[in-house]
């Protein structure tokens, strides 16, 4: 079972002075961007991660987990763009310092820790199967607050989650 995150409360999330009428309810688009700003701390925090685990490293499979680590990096980077741009095209403000994300974020950082190969790769699949789950209860409750394109942009955000903790799994599997 996920622990219970208030969305809302460590960012501001109001919709913006401009209207935004697109079938959405102000209290229902305030809901939703708080959902979104609480996946991108998630996102911003396992990209963080996977660049710490590319940097460090230290593998017989080196090259091969240097590479994994950098495309997974770059996927995240695309998926962190991607979810702030949806809660600004929703009319709100994206969470942007390092503090908001730590803060709000179920993802936590391995400060001073620099596991093996193997541990790394578990500890992100852990991470992308908490956000998978996440994900499933935020594409819920959009499709409960009348929000049908934040439901299908978070459902293929979730299916490349799943796709790369496949692909995480699959490079555990091997030894």
């Amino acid at each position: 079972m996920l622990p219970q995150y208030d969305y809302m409360k460590t960012t501001v999330t109001s919709v913006s002075e401009i209207n935004v009428d697109i079938g959405i309810s102000k209290n229902n688009l305030e809901k939703i961007i708080g959902l979104l700003n609480h996946d991108l701390a998630d996102e911003y925090i396992l990209l963080t991660k996977t660049k710490k685990y590319h940097w460090n490293v230290v593998d017989p499979r080196f090259n091969d987990l240097h590479k994994f680590l950098d495309e997974q990096y770059e996927l995240l980077s695309v998926a962190v763009d991607d979810v702030a741009e949806r809660a600004r095209s929703l009319g709100g403000k994206s969470r942007a310092t390092l503090k908001e994300f730590i803060e709000s974020s179920q993802i936590r950082e391995d400060p001073g820790a620099y596991p093996d190969g193997d541990s790394m790769l578990g500890n992100l699949l852990k991470d992308h199967e908490t956000i998978i789950k996440t994900l499933r209860k935020h594409i819920e409750e959009c499709q409960e607050l009348e929000d049908e394109g934040t439901a299908n942009f978070l459902t293929d955000k979730m299916e490349v989650h799943e796709k790369m903790a496949w692909m995480l799994r699959s490079f555990l599997h091997t030894k």
